[in-house]
Protein backbone atom coordinates (compact mmCIF):
# COMPACT_ATOMS: atom_id res chain seq x y z
CA UNK A 1 0.00 0.00 0.00
CA UNK A 2 1.21 3.48 -0.59
CA UNK A 3 0.89 6.32 1.85
CA UNK A 4 1.86 9.92 2.09
CA UNK A 5 2.35 9.22 5.60
CA UNK A 6 6.03 9.31 6.07
CA UNK A 7 9.07 10.33 8.86
CA UNK A 8 12.37 10.84 7.79
CA UNK A 9 15.26 10.95 11.05
CA UNK A 10 18.76 12.26 11.25
CA UNK A 11 21.58 9.90 10.96
CA UNK A 12 22.29 8.10 13.99
CA UNK A 13 25.77 7.14 14.90
CA UNK A 14 26.02 3.99 16.59
CA UNK A 15 29.67 3.37 18.00
CA UNK A 16 31.62 0.12 17.98
CA UNK A 17 29.71 -0.76 14.67
CA UNK A 18 30.98 -2.10 11.82
CA UNK A 19 28.13 0.30 9.76
CA UNK A 20 28.36 3.06 11.79
CA UNK A 21 26.09 5.45 10.01
CA UNK A 22 22.01 4.38 10.25
CA UNK A 23 19.72 6.17 8.31
CA UNK A 24 15.91 5.52 9.94
CA UNK A 25 12.36 6.44 8.62
CA UNK A 26 8.94 5.49 9.29
CA UNK A 27 6.34 4.58 6.34
CA UNK A 28 2.87 4.27 8.05
CA UNK A 29 3.51 2.68 11.13
CA UNK A 30 5.91 0.51 9.67
CA UNK A 31 9.61 1.75 11.05
CA UNK A 32 12.56 1.15 8.31
CA UNK A 33 16.66 1.15 8.80
CA UNK A 34 19.32 0.72 6.44
CA UNK A 35 23.21 1.24 8.10
CA UNK A 36 26.17 2.22 6.38
CA UNK A 37 30.21 2.75 6.92
CA UNK A 38 30.54 5.84 5.45
CA UNK A 39 28.52 8.91 6.36
CA UNK A 40 28.42 10.57 3.18
CA UNK A 41 26.68 7.39 2.00
CA UNK A 42 23.78 7.32 4.55
CA UNK A 43 23.62 11.40 3.73
CA UNK A 44 23.36 10.78 0.41
CA UNK A 45 20.35 8.12 0.70
CA UNK A 46 19.02 10.17 3.10
CA UNK A 47 18.89 12.93 0.25
CA UNK A 48 17.36 10.62 -2.19
CA UNK A 49 13.92 9.94 0.67
CA UNK A 50 13.91 13.58 1.24
CA UNK A 51 14.05 14.38 -2.69
CA UNK A 52 10.98 12.14 -3.08
CA UNK A 53 9.48 13.32 0.05
CA UNK A 54 9.39 16.87 -0.96
CA UNK A 55 8.27 15.97 -4.35
CA UNK A 56 4.87 14.58 -3.09
CA UNK A 57 5.53 10.79 -3.87
CA UNK A 58 3.89 8.21 -1.52
CA UNK A 59 5.89 5.54 -0.45
CA UNK A 60 5.35 1.59 -0.23
CA UNK A 61 4.41 0.53 4.00
CA UNK A 62 5.73 -3.18 2.76
CA UNK A 63 9.28 -2.43 1.12
CA UNK A 64 9.68 1.47 2.86
CA UNK A 65 10.60 2.89 -0.56
CA UNK A 66 9.53 6.00 -2.61
CA UNK A 67 6.80 4.37 -4.97
CA UNK A 68 9.04 5.22 -7.96
CA UNK A 69 11.96 3.51 -6.73
CA UNK A 70 9.18 0.50 -6.40
CA UNK A 71 8.08 0.78 -9.90
CA UNK A 72 12.04 0.85 -10.85
CA UNK A 73 12.62 -2.29 -8.91
CA UNK A 74 9.65 -4.25 -10.66
CA UNK A 75 11.94 -3.14 -14.04
CA UNK A 76 15.54 -4.51 -13.84
CA UNK A 77 18.54 -2.70 -16.28
CA UNK A 78 21.18 -4.26 -17.69
CA UNK A 79 23.19 -2.71 -15.77
CA UNK A 80 21.44 -3.51 -12.00
CA UNK A 81 21.62 -7.09 -13.69
CA UNK A 82 25.04 -7.04 -14.84
CA UNK A 83 25.99 -6.06 -11.15
CA UNK A 84 23.73 -8.71 -9.97
CA UNK A 85 25.49 -11.00 -12.42
CA UNK A 86 29.72 -10.13 -11.23
CA UNK A 87 28.64 -10.09 -7.30
CA UNK A 88 27.25 -13.80 -7.89
CA UNK A 89 30.38 -15.12 -9.83
CA UNK A 90 32.51 -13.12 -7.79
CA UNK A 91 32.90 -16.21 -4.57
CA UNK A 92 34.25 -18.87 -7.24
CA UNK A 93 35.57 -16.96 -9.78
CA UNK A 94 39.93 -16.63 -9.80
CA UNK A 95 41.46 -13.01 -9.42
CA UNK A 96 42.26 -13.32 -13.30
CA UNK A 97 38.71 -14.09 -14.43
CA UNK A 98 36.99 -11.81 -12.04
CA UNK A 99 39.17 -9.21 -13.69
CA UNK A 100 37.74 -10.47 -16.89
CA UNK A 101 34.43 -10.46 -15.81
CA UNK A 102 34.87 -6.95 -14.86
CA UNK A 103 36.45 -5.68 -18.22
CA UNK A 104 33.87 -7.48 -20.06
CA UNK A 105 30.78 -5.78 -18.72
CA UNK A 106 32.89 -2.53 -18.40
CA UNK A 107 33.42 -2.73 -22.46
CA UNK A 108 29.40 -3.48 -22.97
CA UNK A 109 27.35 -1.58 -20.58
CA UNK A 110 27.98 1.89 -21.70
CA UNK A 111 26.86 1.23 -24.86
CA UNK A 112 23.36 -0.33 -23.73
CA UNK A 113 22.04 2.84 -22.40
CA UNK A 114 18.74 4.95 -23.63
CA UNK A 115 20.69 7.96 -25.18
CA UNK A 116 23.79 9.54 -24.01
CA UNK A 117 22.79 12.92 -23.01
CA UNK A 118 24.75 14.09 -20.30
CA UNK A 119 27.21 11.22 -20.64
CA UNK A 120 30.69 11.39 -18.60
CA UNK A 121 33.95 10.57 -20.20
CA UNK A 122 34.31 7.74 -21.66
CA UNK A 123 37.51 6.88 -19.39
CA UNK A 124 36.03 8.01 -16.15
CA UNK A 125 32.61 5.78 -17.31
CA UNK A 126 35.07 3.10 -17.55
CA UNK A 127 37.12 3.14 -14.28
CA UNK A 128 33.45 3.78 -12.48
CA UNK A 129 32.62 -0.07 -13.92
CA UNK A 130 35.69 -1.53 -14.08
CA UNK A 131 36.70 -0.54 -10.55
CA UNK A 132 33.66 -0.01 -8.57
CA UNK A 133 30.41 -1.28 -9.66
CA UNK A 134 31.83 -4.79 -10.63
CA UNK A 135 34.11 -4.87 -7.70
CA UNK A 136 33.16 -6.62 -3.93
CA UNK A 137 34.93 -6.58 -0.81
CA UNK A 138 34.66 -9.63 1.67
CA UNK A 139 33.88 -8.22 5.51
CA UNK A 140 32.61 -9.15 8.55
CA UNK A 141 29.14 -9.00 7.38
CA UNK A 142 29.97 -10.98 3.93
CA UNK A 143 30.53 -10.23 0.43
CA UNK A 144 29.65 -6.49 -0.03
CA UNK A 145 30.06 -4.11 -3.32
CA UNK A 146 33.24 -2.24 -3.02
CA UNK A 147 30.90 1.13 -3.21
CA UNK A 148 29.30 -0.03 0.37
CA UNK A 149 33.02 -0.12 1.66
CA UNK A 150 34.82 2.53 0.45
CA UNK A 151 34.08 6.36 -0.56
CA UNK A 152 34.55 6.29 -4.13
CA UNK A 153 35.77 9.90 -5.67
CA UNK A 154 32.83 12.51 -6.65
CA UNK A 155 33.34 12.13 -10.61
CA UNK A 156 32.61 7.83 -9.64
CA UNK A 157 29.51 8.11 -8.20
CA UNK A 158 28.50 10.90 -10.53
CA UNK A 159 29.48 8.52 -13.83
CA UNK A 160 27.66 6.01 -11.71
CA UNK A 161 24.16 7.28 -11.27
CA UNK A 162 24.36 8.30 -14.83
CA UNK A 163 24.38 4.90 -15.85
CA UNK A 164 21.70 3.83 -13.39
CA UNK A 165 19.25 6.22 -14.94
CA UNK A 166 20.38 5.71 -18.76
CA UNK A 167 20.46 1.76 -18.73
CA UNK A 168 18.39 0.10 -21.14
CA UNK A 169 15.73 -2.15 -19.00
CA UNK A 170 16.34 -5.81 -19.56
CA UNK A 171 13.39 -6.88 -21.80
CA UNK A 172 15.04 -4.49 -24.96
CA UNK A 173 18.19 -7.66 -24.78
CA UNK A 174 14.85 -9.32 -26.46
CA UNK A 175 15.40 -7.74 -29.33
CA UNK A 176 17.99 -8.42 -32.12
CA UNK A 177 19.35 -5.16 -33.02
CA UNK A 178 20.17 -4.49 -29.07
CA UNK A 179 21.79 -7.68 -28.66
CA UNK A 180 23.73 -6.86 -32.08
CA UNK A 181 25.08 -3.99 -30.52
CA UNK A 182 26.02 -5.38 -27.52
CA UNK A 183 28.21 -8.46 -29.87
CA UNK A 184 29.84 -5.58 -31.71
CA UNK A 185 30.83 -3.89 -28.81
CA UNK A 186 33.20 -6.88 -27.73
CA UNK A 187 34.68 -6.41 -31.25
CA UNK A 188 36.08 -2.91 -30.19
CA UNK A 189 39.14 -1.15 -27.78
CA UNK A 190 38.37 1.57 -25.80
CA UNK A 191 40.00 3.73 -28.47
CA UNK A 192 37.59 2.51 -31.50
CA UNK A 193 39.93 0.07 -33.16
CA UNK A 194 39.73 -3.37 -33.53
CA UNK A 195 40.12 -5.67 -30.56
CA UNK A 196 42.24 -8.82 -30.82
CA UNK A 197 40.28 -11.94 -31.79
CA UNK A 198 41.51 -13.74 -28.67
CA UNK A 199 39.55 -10.49 -26.59
CA UNK A 200 36.58 -11.03 -28.38
CA UNK A 201 36.92 -14.69 -28.09
CA UNK A 202 37.59 -14.39 -23.89
CA UNK A 203 34.78 -11.61 -23.91
CA UNK A 204 32.22 -13.45 -25.57
CA UNK A 205 31.42 -16.21 -22.71
CA UNK A 206 31.09 -13.70 -20.23
CA UNK A 207 28.15 -11.64 -22.52
CA UNK A 208 26.09 -15.45 -23.03
CA UNK A 209 26.66 -16.28 -19.45
CA UNK A 210 25.68 -13.14 -17.81
CA UNK A 211 22.59 -13.39 -20.49
CA UNK A 212 21.65 -17.06 -19.13
CA UNK A 213 21.64 -15.42 -15.10
CA UNK A 214 18.96 -13.20 -16.58
CA UNK A 215 17.03 -16.28 -18.22
CA UNK A 216 17.62 -18.19 -14.54
CA UNK A 217 16.34 -14.79 -12.90
CA UNK A 218 13.37 -14.61 -15.20
CA UNK A 219 14.31 -11.49 -16.67
CA UNK A 220 14.49 -12.75 -20.11
CA UNK A 221 12.10 -15.45 -20.80
CA UNK A 222 14.74 -17.22 -23.27
CA UNK A 223 18.65 -16.55 -24.22
CA UNK A 224 18.59 -13.75 -27.04
CA UNK A 225 22.02 -14.76 -28.67
CA UNK A 226 20.40 -16.88 -31.18
CA UNK A 227 17.96 -13.88 -33.00
CA UNK A 228 21.27 -12.84 -34.08
CA UNK A 229 23.92 -14.32 -36.96
CA UNK A 230 26.88 -13.60 -35.63
CA UNK A 231 30.52 -14.37 -35.72
CA UNK A 232 33.82 -13.39 -34.26
CA UNK A 233 37.53 -12.56 -35.50
CA UNK A 234 38.84 -15.53 -36.73
CA UNK A 235 42.06 -15.96 -34.32
CA UNK A 236 45.31 -16.45 -36.09
CA UNK A 237 45.49 -20.24 -34.96
CA UNK A 238 42.39 -21.37 -36.34
CA UNK A 239 42.18 -23.23 -39.85
CA UNK A 240 40.25 -21.70 -42.48
CA UNK A 241 39.56 -25.57 -44.06
CA UNK A 242 38.16 -23.92 -47.21
CA UNK A 243 42.10 -23.45 -48.21
CA UNK A 244 43.19 -26.61 -46.55
CA UNK A 245 44.58 -28.94 -49.53
CA UNK A 246 42.54 -32.18 -50.53
CA UNK A 247 44.67 -35.45 -50.46
CA UNK A 248 45.72 -35.23 -54.42
CA UNK A 249 46.91 -31.53 -54.19
CA UNK A 250 48.90 -32.21 -51.01
CA UNK A 251 50.41 -35.45 -53.09
CA UNK A 252 51.37 -32.63 -55.71
CA UNK A 253 52.71 -29.86 -54.06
Amino acid sequence: MLTYDVKIWSIRKRPNRVAAYQLRWRVGSQPFSKSYRIKAQADGRRSQLMAALRNQEQFDTESGLPGSEVKALNTTTWYAHSCAYAEMKWPDASAKHRASIADTLATITPKLVKDTRGAPAARVLRLALYSWAYRFVLTDEGLRPRLDVEQPPDEVVAALDWIKRKSIDMTALETASVVRTALDTLKLKQDGTAAAPNTVKRKRPVLSNCLRYAVERELLTAMPLGKVDWTPPQTEDEIDTRFVPGPKQAKSS
